[in-house]
């Protein structure tokens, strides 16, 4: 039996990959259209990744919604067009197209949260601390977790005012390298944790090259840091948690994953 009555969902980030079919996690032969029922075969959770390069379609996402066994949930990444690619006259008619668009997984109870992810340059402005209250503001009723990559936004300002809202502080596993935002276990939603698992790959991080930058494979004592040092005491303030792991490269992420349920279930976590 777990040890809180923290629920701990664990997949990766992203699911259709045609490394992941070289690498033996799919079996030889298999279509990008029957990956999505293989995946939820052995994980009850996925973070989508292509709701960031093209706006969700209601019609698409249900019919993804009915692929996968009762119980199984997604999490979706916000529009690049509310976090890299910000049109200030129509981010509000973006927000809006974003909303219908995963409306389904709200309306079956599948969706599991909102991943808003905002690059390296989203510093800690006045600007962009009013753009991020206004989007928060338009993405109310959703379960939404941030993510910062610059370190600026490590500050407790920012903290207390997560908790206030209810949004979830998206926990980052990435390398040390300067500027970048630091490995935390701060909880900032009694609803939801959040941990994105992105490789420790220092030197291809910033190459600009996504098979380097997330070309990485956890070894069990770097997870374990996690599961033994961070993630008992998050799932102690929290109702739920998710966990994904983005080094996709050669199927290291759904390796890496699948670890780390066992780890979690050793330790009645899970």
């Amino acid at each position: 039996m777990p040890k809180y009555a923290c629920s701990i969902r664990v997949g990766t980030s992203g699911y259709s990959y045609a490394e992941w079919l070289d690498a033996g996690f799919y079996p030889p032969g298999t279509k990008p259209g029957q990956m999505l029922q293989l995946y939820a075969q052995r994980f009850s959770v996925i973070e989508l990744n292509y709701t960031w390069y093209q706006m969700p379609r209601a019609p698409a996402i249900e019919r993804m919604g009915r692929l996968v066994p009762p119980g199984f949930h997604f999490a979706a990444k916000l529009t690049r067009y509310l976090t890299h690619e910000i049109d200030a006259d129509q981010w509000r008619v973006h927000a809006a197209q974003y909303r219908d668009g995963i409306a389904p997984l709200i309306q079956s109870g599948q969706l599991a949260a909102v991943l808003v992810q905002f690059p390296p340059t989203f510093q800690r402005t006045p600007k962009n601390r009013q753009y991020l209250a206004a989007l928060l503001d338009e993405l109310h009723g959703l379960r939404t977790a941030v993510e910062f990559r610059h370190a600026s936004w490590a500050t407790d300002r920012v903290y207390v005012e997560l908790e206030r809202r209810g949004t979830a502080l998206v926990s980052v596993d990435a390398p040390d390298l300067k500027g970048l935002f630091p490995r935390l276990n701060i909880v900032t939603s009694p609803d939801l944790f959040y941990i994105r698992f992105h490789g420790r790959n220092a030197r291809g991080w910033r190459s600009g090259n996504m098979q380097k930058q997330f070309n990485y494979d956890y070894t069990e004592k770097e997870l374990r840091e996690w599961t033994e040092e961070k993630i008992e005491q998050m799932a102690g303030q929290s109702r739920n948690g998710l966990l994904f792991f983005n080094n996709h490269v050669r199927a290291q992420a759904p390796g890496n994953a699948l670890a780390m349920i066992r780890l979690l279930a050793e330790q009645g976590l899970i």
